[in-house]
C-alpha cells in the first residue's frame, strides 16, 4: 500500500483510540456523567458542573403498622477543571506522508500514552477520600490472605459485588505474584489495561498500575490526642458535603494532619450499612470505624479543629457508627509520623468516577479537529510553519474526577 498524506482528522482519531488503549485506571471507574455534559455542542472550558444525586436511605418497619420516612437525597457535583496534553513539533512534510501504522508508532503513541498517565495519575489522586483502610502501613501484600482483607471489608461495608476492581502498586503485584504458584507471561501485544491485568482474586479484576499514589502522614510525636466535646451530626447537615468538623486537644503543640490521613476513634465502631431485622439500629462491626481527614491541619497549642469522612451518625437510615466520639476519648492515626506509604486501592466502580468532556474551539485556530468515543474527548490543533516546512500540534483533553462513593473502596495494605 502505497503511503498517503496523513489528516489532522485522522491524526486526531488515530490520538483517541491510543489514549483509550493506554489508560488503566480510567477504564475502570465510573463513566457514566459524559453524556450530562454533552448537551453542549460547542465544547466546554474548565469549570462545567453537573450535580450528582446521592441516594435515599430508609430504615426497615417491622410489623403491620405504617411508619412514613422522609425521603432525603444529598447531591456531590462533578466539575471538569483539570486540562492536559502533549504538543508535539518539529514534522516535516516527509512526516506527514507515512503510514498511520508507522506515524502512530512514532509519534501519537508516545504521546497518549504520557496522557493517559496523566489521566490515571489524576484518578488516583482520590485515594485521599478514601477512608477504609485495611492491613498494616507498610507491609507489603504478599499473600492472598492480605490481598483477602480488601474484599472482606467491602463484604461488611455492604458492597455490591459485581464490578469489583484492585489496582495495586508495582510491590504489592510482585509480592502477590510470588505467592503464586502458576507463572503468566504477559503479552506486549495488548493494551495497558490488558497488560496491566493479573489473575482474578475472590472475584476482583486485579491489575497493576504504576500510577497508584503514595500517601505521606502528618508530622507528630508520640503525644495521643483527645476528642474535646461530645461529637455528633445528623445526615441532613452533612448530606451534601459528607463530612463534619471534629475538635480535639491534648496533640503535641504543632501536629500537622494532612489531607488523606485516617485515624480511629476509641470505643467508635463500625456498622454494618444495611439495617438488621430490628430496624432501630445497625449491626456492630467489630473493628473501629476508620475516618479520613479532608484537609491538612495544623495544631495550635495541641488543638484543632478536623474536617472528617464519614460523619459521626449514630441512628436512623443514615447511621455510620456505633456511638458518639466522647469528650476525652482518644483518637489514634493509622501509620506512623512523617512516613511515605504506597496506597493500593480496591473499589467498586462506582466509588470513583471520570468524566471527559469536548472542549471548546478557540477562536482563531483553523482546521480544529474535535474527535470523540466511548465516553472520550480530545481536541487537536495543527500549527505550521511555512519558513521551515514543519508542522506542530497541541492535544488538550479536559477531564473532571470525584470520589462519588468513597465508602465503596477501601485501602490495602499488607500484614506484618
Amino acid at each position: 500500500m502505497s503511503n498517503t498524506i496523513l489528516t489532522n482528522s485522522i491524526i486526531a482519531k488515530e490520538a483517541l483510540v491510543q489514549l483509550e488503549n493506554e489508560m488503566v485506571l480510567g477504564n475502570l471507574v465510573h463513566r457514566g456523567y459524559e453524556d450530562e455534559f454533552s448537551k453542549n455542542v460547542n465544547g466546554y472550558t474548565p469549570g462545567a458542573t453537573v450535580s450528582i444525586r446521592k441516594p435515599a436511605k430508609y430504615t426497615l418497619r417491622e410489623g403491620a403498622n405504617m411508619a412514613t420516612q422522609d425521603s432525603t437525597e444529598g447531591t456531590t457535583s462533578l466539575t471538569v477543571d483539570y486540562q492536559c496534553g502533549v504538543d508535539l513539533g518539529g514534522w516535516t512534510s516527509a512526516d506527514r506522508t507515512l503510514k498511520i501504522s508507522e506515524f502512530s508508532d512514532r509519534f501519537i503513541k508516545p504521546a497518549m500514552m504520557t496522557i493517559a498517565q496523566g489521566v490515571d495519575a489524576k484518578i488516583a489522586t482520590l485515594y485521599n477520600k478514601v477512608f477504609n483502610w485495611v492491613g498494616t502501613p507498610g507491609q507489603v501484600v504478599n499473600s492472598f490472605t492480605d490481598f483477602a482483607l480488601a474484599p472482606q471489608r467491602l463484604d461488611e461495608m455492604a458492597v455490591p459485588q459485581g464490578d469489583r476492581y484492585a489496582v495495586l502498586n508495582p510491590a504489592d503485584q510482585w509480592g502477590l505474584l510470588g505467592s503464586m504458584t502458576s507463572l503468566y507471561i504477559q503479552d506486549t501485544a495488548k493494551t495497558a489495561l490488558q497488560r496491566a491485568k493479573l489473575p482474578m482474586l475472590g472475584g476482583i479484576d486485579t491489575y497493576m498500575s504504576q500510577n497508584t499514589p503514595q500517601h505521606t502522614t502528618g508530622s507528630r510525636d508520640d503525644t495521643t490526642p483527645i476528642v474535646n466535646g461530645d461529637t455528633s451530626t445528623t445526615y441532613a447537615a452533612t448530606k451534601d458535603t459528607g463530612v463534619m468538623n471534629l475538635a480535639y486537644t491534648g496533640a503535641d503543640a504543632t501536629a500537622v494532619f494532612k489531607a488523606g490521613d485516617v485515624i480511629n476513634i476509641a470505643g467508635v465502631y463500625a456498622v454494618n450499612p444495611v439495617p438488621g431485622v430490628t430496624g432501630a439500629s445497625k449491626q456492630v462491626q467489630s473493628y473501629l470505624q476508620d475516618f479520613v481527614v479532608q484537609a491538612d491541619v495544623t495544631s495550635s497549642g495541641g488543638a484543632g479543629t478536623l474536617s472528617i469522612s464519614p460523619p459521626i451518625i449514630t441512628s436512623g437510615a443514615y447511621q455510620t457508627v456505633s456511638a458518639i466520639a466522647s469528650n476525652g476519648v482518644a483518637i489514634t492515626n493509622k501509620g506512623s509520623a512523617s512516613t511515605t506509604y504506597k496506597q493500593s486501592l480496591v473499589f467498586h466502580k462506582n466509588a470513583f468516577a471520570l468524566a471527559v468532556v469536548p472542549m471548546i474551539a478557540p477562536e482563531g485556530a483553523v482546521d480544529v479537529q474535535r474527535v470523540s468515543y466511548n465516553g472520550l474527548s480530545l481536541r487537536m490543533i495543527p500549527v505550521y510553519t511555512g519558513a521551515s516546512d514543519t508542522s506542530a500540534i497541541r492535544l488538550d483533553v479536559l477531564l473532571g474526577v470525584k470520589a462519588i462513593y468513597p465508602d465503596l473502596a477501601t485501602r490495602l495494605s499488607g500484614t506484618a
